[in-house]
């Protein structure tokens, strides 16, 4: 159901990826994350066009920290800030964050490889279905995606939507 990766840049590190519909406790969850009860991202699955979208995104995190060039305050508030087209901060956490009346979460979670991960602790605060994080798709919504990501039908037509977001995500700071 969950999805861990290793970093190849920082192959001591491990992103693991957990996916919820039905959750009805978005607040409390919220909540957790902005008290350090839940390390990790919360993300807004609507926003999410694959799984690769968040491994980049923390990939780009984990690289921005060890270099001490963050430009959030913590590893995970820098995830959700990459996931995001713009430099706006807030602006990244109103559309790729989790707000209380999401219906869907999907948490990111990056550690050590040193580091013991309880997924079970964190599935059990979420009261919500688990889904295969593989499935991220059913939730998306496209429309918004190309948007906020600005995606001509031109650039599908040599492309997928995928490669336009990660495309965007990557060069957001290229000046």
């Amino acid at each position: 159901m969950h999805l861990t990766q290793e970093l190849e840049l920082f192959p001591e590190y491990t992103v693991t990826q957990l996916l919820f519909k039905d959750v009805k406790n978005a607040t409390e969850l919220r909540k957790m994350a902005v008290n350090g009860e839940i390390k990790g991202a919360l993300i807004n699955p609507t926003m999410v066009v694959d799984a690769f979208q968040i491994l980049v995104a923390a990939n780009k995190a984990v690289h921005l920290h060890k270099n001490g060039k963050m430009k959030t305050r913590s590893l995970y508030s820098e995830i959700i800030f990459n996931l995001s087209p713009t430099n706006n901060i807030s602006e990244a956490f109103k559309r790729f964050g989790i707000s209380d009346n999401d219906s869907a979460v999907h948490i990111v979670l990056v550690h050590n490889k040193d580091e013991t991960l309880n997924i079970d602790d964190i599935i059990s605060k979420v009261d919500g279905q688990q889904i295969a994080v593989d499935q991220v798709s059913v939730l998306t919504d496209v429309t918004k995606i190309k948007k906020l990501y600005k995606v001509a039908p031109q650039e599908e037509k040599c492309g997928s939507l995928l490669d336009a977001v990660v495309c965007r995500m990557a060069t957001k700071d290229v000046v």
